[in-house]
């Protein structure tokens, strides 16, 4: 097969949660563990640092990266899902994995892909895990799937373990309390490994403390060591003050992803980093300062707060959750702009219903869905968004949207393309 008969082939023959929902996922860790062990336990090859959480792992994930490569240590990175080629979701130094090793991992462990029907989720865990082997990088970045306990990923022992929040998503997976969901992303704390937790929360402290006191894991809470105190946006990049709450020491960062929700993501890294130079990796305030001001161009990373055109701004934005989309409300409001536009569509797992709620009742609505089977149908969105007082149209796909948004922005409105990842990949701009 060439490489597009192979990606054909990895899409159409594997379940793929992104695409048809809980149905394509796998129970338990067994096909990961039969893959990798098929291949040599690439896993076992390179250390790593394992991110979870809910929301903010793919920032959170970059930004470590961007930092390790500024270090000088090669440095591999695994996220999901891609925006536009598969291959974003395994890179080095910043770099997408090649089309041909891609094509020969999927001819090598095509016979086993046939025997016990993984999931299109595990292959990619499997592939990840060997090319970074291969690669002999210094440390692999590893997102988090979905949930934690139960996610292919972790199969690693990594050096540190990042959970970054909790709220609510994937409900009819992971559960239906901010307890149960905590559970589940707990499930990658291993033993004698420290975790950072991003944020505090009353509702989940209990359920990290009770979890790694049982491995022995050392935990630290980010949002209890460091604090933002103040921020501003200075064209484009984000200013944080950050103050220091054991000796109150402040530094200037500069970051190149703008959305003020980073604030909550740089203090997790900032805490992950303290506690990975205290384990012998040399990591200077030099290395940290420039990695931030730099971590979209040394990983490509895209869809946070992106601004892809200004008069009018369109901003992109993979914010798909209920809190993900109160943190996009809040950049919003501090966004300079006139009338408010907002394309936007869903996948069918989502409480609809709760994000509606919160969205602003005068702003123009351009319903639409991704080209997936798991997007809610756009006129269902508009007709489910019409009892929350949102007026708007429906259109079948993001492109027809955005441009019909653009035709009615003036120059000093605000277009926001949201809702889910799929969406955001869709967009075609020049």
């Amino acid at each position: 097969m060439n490489y597009d008969q192979t990606i054909d082939y990895l899409f159409t023959r594997l379940p793929m949660f992104s695409r048809i929902g809980s149905s394509a996922m796998k129970e338990g860790l067994t096909n990961a563990i039969i893959l990798c062990e098929s291949l040599g336990n690439p896993q076992t090859k390179f250390k790593s640092i394992h991110i979870g959480g809910t929301n903010g792992k793919g920032s959170t994930s970059h930004m470590l990266a961007a930092i390790f490569q500024t270090a000088g240590y090669k440095t591999g990175l695994y996220t999901s899902p891609h925006l536009k080629d598969f291959r974003e979701r395994i890179k080095v130094n910043g770099e997408m994995v090649s089309q041909n090793f891609v094509i020969d991992f999927v001819e090598k462990i095509k016979p086993l892909i046939e025997e016990i029907s993984p999931s299109f989720f595990e292959i990619t865990v499997a592939m990840a895990f060997e090319y970074f082997a291969e690669q002999q990088v210094d440390i692999a970045i590893i997102e988090v799937g979905l949930g934690g306990r139960l996610d292919s990923t972790n199969i690693i022992t990594p050096e540190l373990s990042v959970i970054t929040n909790i709220s609510y998503d994937h409900m009819n997976i992971l559960g239906d309390t901010l307890q149960k969901i905590a559970f589940e992303k707990a499930g990658i704390i291993k033993k004698n490994i420290p975790v950072v937790i991003g944020e505090y929360q009353t509702e989940t402290h209990e359920v990290f403390e009770q979890k790694a006191a049982s491995e022995n894991a050392s935990l630290s809470y980010a949002s209890r060591k460091r604090f933002v105190a103040e921020w501003k946006m200075n064209k484009h990049e984000l200013i944080a003050e950050v103050t220091s709450i054991h000796n109150n020491d402040k530094e200037y960062l500069h970051l190149d992803l703008t959305g003020i929700y980073q604030t909550k993501n740089l203090v997790t890294v900032l805490e992950a980093i303290h506690l990975l130079k205290q384990k012998g990796w040399n990591i200077t305030d030099t290395h940290i300062q420039k990695a931030l001001q730099h971590v979209k161009k040394l990983t490509g990373l895209h869809g946070r707060w992106e601004i892809i055109h200004e008069k009018p701004t369109i901003a992109l934005d993979v914010g798909h959750n209920e809190d993900g989309i109160k943190q996009l409300l809040k950049q919003i409001e501090i966004t300079d702009h006139e009338e408010l536009h907002i394309v936007v569509g869903f996948v069918k797992d989502k409480d609809i219903d709760k994000i509606l709620s919160l969205l602003p009742k005068h702003a123009h609505y351009y319903f639409t869905k991704a080209q997936i089977p798991r997007a809610l149908p756009e006129e269902e969105l508009f007709n489910k968004a019409t009892a929350f007082r949102l007026s708007g149209s429906y259109y079948s796909d993001v492109n027809t949207a955005l441009n019909e948004a653009v035709s009615r922005a003036l120059q000093k409105d605000l277009i926001v393309v949201c809702g889910s990842v799929f969406i955001v990949g869709e967009v075609e701009w020049k």
